[in-house]
């Protein structure tokens, strides 16, 4: 991430730079890595999780992308082995972002049609492998958005090209569209001003709340429970801060996940297990151990229904 950060470079304890201001309790690693495939899912499994939502752009090749997915379809072997479910958390920004860049011949008047291609690839990929997760039948599938198709019409095009068992259960962030069955919630930093400014605790419970009693009115939704919000971006080189959600030694993520698993949502979503550029990370730490996973251990234990499970994100 960026140019500030060089993992050649380590410091006096054996540090390697990377772009977090958190450290992986196995070290900086290669996400294809068989082995640490393996410690991961095992790590979920025994941690009470019951899946795994990756962020997913598609499998096209500009940027990173196209590693993505293939990091992405790797993880899928492994949560298939260990007998954790799977799902996927799409990103329409890789459309907007190929129009911009003038991949492939992609514009504005085609975008549609290549999103189409785009869903065709996971149909055939994921959503008819037994181990995706389906919520009424349907395969599960979110969208971090929207942030190119705005309109419910759009989607309902997207889809049409889908096998009528594989029209998907559409979740987006924060706000139903029509061609959904209702949203997921997550960190609203943007509540917090951004730059070195604290998301306070009303904040976050404002927003909470907002979001449940708008999920009253939906089919069903999604609850995210997080631990803190701690991002690199600034640092990085790569754009702004979004501000900064406090740990509270331990009580953010207690409290949202406690939440979450008693609010009627549908799915709980954890945000999410190893993205340490934004410190959203449950993933043993340097700095917290095994500490996250055992709130996550205590509570499913605590107040977890068999007919809701847990689904982890992000990957990679």
């Amino acid at each position: 991430m960026g140019t500030n950060f060089n993992p050649d470079v380590m410091d006096g304890s054996g540090k390697r730079q990377i772009a977090s201001h958190y450290y992986p309790l196995i070290g900086p690693y290669d996400s294809l890595d068989p082995a640490v495939l393996e410690y991961h899912v095992l790590l979920m499994k025994l941690g009470g999780i019951d899946g795994v939502m990756a962020d997913w752009y598609g499998p096209d090749n500009l940027y990173d992308y196209g590693l993505n997915n293939q990091r992405t379809m790797a993880l899928f072997n492994y949560t298939r082995k260990a007998g954790l479910q799977f799902a996927l958390c799409y990103e329409d920004a890789t459309i907007k972002n190929e129009i911009a860049a003038n991949y492939d011949g992609i514009t504005a008047g085609n975008a549609i049609a290549h999103a189409q291609r785009s869903m065709l690839y996971a149909q055939t990929n994921f959503f008819t492998d037994p181990s995706f997760l389906r919520v009424g039948n349907a395969p599960l599938l979110l969208n971090f958005g929207p942030q190119y198709f705005h309109h419910s019409s759009d989607w309902a095009f997207i889809f049409s090209v889908l096998n009528v068992s594989n029209q998907p259960a559409f979740f987006t962030q924060d706000n139903r569209l029509a061609a959904g069955q209702g949203a997921f919630n997550w960190p609203p930093m943007w509540l917090s001003g951004g730059g070195t400014n604290e998301l306070t605790a009303a904040q976050l419970q404002d927003y909470l709340a907002g979001f449940d009693q708008k999920a009253g009115h939906w089919p069903s939704s999604v609850s995210s429970a997080f631990p803190r919000f701690h991002d690199i971006y600034a640092q990085a080189g790569v754009g702004r801060s979004y501000g900064y959600l406090d740990d509270g030694q331990g009580s953010t993520l207690t409290s949202t996940l406690s939440r979450a698993m008693t609010n009627n949502s549908a799915l709980v979503q954890i945000a999410t297990w190893n993205d340490f550029g934004e410190g959203t990370i449950v993933e043993p730490t340097v700095e917290y151990g095994y500490r996250d996973l055992a709130i996550i251990q205590d509570l499913r234990r605590q107040y977890l229904d068999p007919v809701s499970p847990i689904i982890q994100t992000t990957w990679p």
